[in-house]
């Protein structure tokens, strides 16, 4: 995927797209059991940390903020604690997830050619990484960052009997940030609403109005805090990361 991202670059348009991020924070945490994007994480919250990170970004334009109604307010006051240099929106979300990215691209501004979606859960993006993959998609239209699966993956029935191995080297863990032109993600969202459709990312929105999606190597380190065992991990990614500095 390297030698296809520097094919990418040398066909990129000369005017940069104006790009809109939004970042995904309405959700319960019901694995976790405690809100986790206020949890601490090395000198700050989760949530800072993807702030700032996204805030960094040279491609990121503007940022949208999705969250729980019952947040919106401690939110609001986070951002202007982060001091973030890109103009930022604080909104509610909706019910489910497909609901609050569309509640956030619906409020991009006007200029976006293109629209990011990130997980508030995802601390440890690197602004590089976010910098290659809304490149890739200002070509492409649609990209996301993945890495290869190492364990084996197998196809099961409801009875747990194994009807499928498929082969590894076509599996890769989607990550975000997932970016998109704004028009085909707002299509999208709104035909995966209106059809009911039980989508776990917005690659998948896309992909079922027949949209191909290409994927830019991710980073292993860019992991998402869903369960408890999950911040000491980050923690130690920080820690190896200050060194490495």
């Amino acid at each position: 995927m390297g030698k296809l991202l520097d094919k990418i670059r040398g066909l990129r348009k000369p005017a940069r797209p104006f790009c809109t991020t939004v970042v995904v924070a309405a959700g319960q945490s019901r694995r976790m059991g405690k809100d986790k994007l206020l949890l601490p994480l090395g000198e700050g919250t989760v949530l800072e940390h993807t702030l700032r990170a996204v805030d960094a970004s040279e491609r990121t334009d503007e940022i949208i903020l999705v969250t729980r109604e019952d947040l919106l307010v401690p939110l609001a006051e986070l951002c202007k604690g982060c001091a973030l240099q890109k103009p930022v929106k604080v909104i509610r979300g909706g019910e489910t997830r497909t609901e609050s990215v569309m509640a956030g691209a619906l409020e991009a501004d006007p200029r976006a050619e293109l629209i990011a979606v990130h997980d508030g859960a995802r601390p440890l993006i690197t602004p590089e990484l976010f910098d290659a993959v809304v490149e890739s998609a200002g070509v492409t239209g649609a990209s996301a960052p993945a890495v290869p699966v190492t364990d084996t993956i197998k196809v099961a029935d409801e009875n747990g009997i194994v009807r499928s191995t498929p082969e590894r080297r076509t599996l890769f863990a989607v990550q975000t940030p997932q970016v998109f032109q704004a028009e085909l993600l707002k299509a999208a969202l709104q035909s995966a609403l209106t059809c009911g459709a039980e989508i776990t990312d917005d690659c998948s929105a896309v992909e079922r109005l027949g949209k191909q999606v290409q994927l830019v190597r991710g980073d292993s380190e860019n992991i998402k805090i869903t369960r408890p065992m999950d911040l000491p991990m980050a923690e130690a990614i920080l820690r190896a990361r200050e060194g490495r500095a």
